[in-house]
């Protein structure tokens, strides 16, 4: 991951005036736009490496950028091997950028409007069966039968995160007001802020209960204000330690494929569309933008679908 040194490096070798705008750039995307400050410097990045090679070509001003300059970018991209999807980033950063360009009146037109980019494959995510997230949270437990604070924390996260599909990041962000305990609904705060609303069942309402009653209070410290989840020095937990502690238990079940947290946000997904649940509500559940990021799982539940076929069906 690039430093703040690293990134202030880069953008020196830009002519002022570039820089300057990626400034501006870097604060519309903090303040305005409120994104986390991983994909700030996702951004920022890529867009260091479009003003670089716009320099190299000649160009003095990012008024001065035209399609054909992006598409130059996106070219040389290819033919240093990256990735379909990391093109498809930088293509999305560049557009995304070149609109607030235009909009802000620091370009006299959008030239990233007609840009494409490489479509992106999407293969479906590795998922757990219900059998095995069920092995999952009953090797968690196991291993809170001792009744320690951060048994009943692990086996309470873990039981959130398969009941609600929430990101990691939205976990760890959780406070205790955020939990409406007799309508069993979480309030959470997604990408860019937007809060919604997701409901959990009784066996996670029965673990984080524990958790509040008999694990928080014992790991809590000066400092650990409203925060949910607590680590081990009793401060709000980080998504490292979500993610490691994900890790472990899913080596606890025999077979089932490594994944971390997002992978049980991918398994809650498919495990609410195969149960009959809309592609609408779920999407709502998830706080997907787009229906189509949602749709995705439904390629996962149809692969599930025709293996129940050929195993069952007399004349597959």
């Amino acid at each position: 991951m690039a430093t703040e040194a690293d990134v202030e490096a880069r953008d020196a070798a830009l002519p002022e005036s570039m820089a300057q705008v990626l400034a501006d750039y870097e604060r519309h995307l903090t303040s305005e736009r409120d994104l986390t400050p991983h994909t700030v410097r996702a951004y920022l990045g890529d867009l260091t490496g479009l003003l670089d090679h716009a320099t190299r070509l000649g160009l003095a001003d990012v008024g001065q950028l035209d399609l054909r300059t992006l598409r130059s970018w996106l070219a040389k991209q290819q033919t240093m091997g990256k990735s379909r999807t990391t093109i498809a980033r930088r293509a999305t950063a560049a557009r995304v950028f070149t609109a607030w360009l235009a909009r802000t009146g620091r370009a006299p037109a959008d030239a990233g409007a007609s840009l494409g980019s490489p479509k992106k494959h999407k293969t479906p995510p590795p998922v757990l069966r219900a059998d095995e997230a069920a092995d999952l949270i009953r090797a968690a437990a196991d291993r809170a039968d001792d009744g320690s604070p951060v048994g009943l924390r692990d086996v309470a996260m873990l039981e959130l995160l398969y009941a609600t599909g929430i990101r990691v990041g939205e976990l760890v962000g959780l406070d205790i007001d955020d939990l409406d305990t007799q309508r069993q609904v979480v309030r959470v705060f997604g990408k860019g802020r937007k809060e919604r609303s997701v409901p959990y069942g009784r066996p996670a309402a029965r673990a984080v209960d524990r958790w509040l009653t008999a694990g928080r209070p014992a790991l809590r410290v000066e400092g650990a204000g409203a925060a949910l989840f607590l680590g081990a020095r009793g401060r709000r937990i980080d998504q490292r330690a979500v993610r490691e502690l994900v890790h472990r238990r899913i080596a606890d079940v025999p077979g089932a494929p490594d994944m971390g947290p997002h992978g049980l946000r991918h398994t809650a997904a498919t495990h609410l569309l195969e149960g009959g649940a809309d592609l609408r509500s779920v999407q709502e559940l998830l706080g997907h933008a787009s229906l189509a990021t949602t749709q995705l799982y439904t390629h996962v539940t149809t692969d599930r679908l025709r293996q129940a076929y050929r195993q069952a069906h007399p004349r597959a």
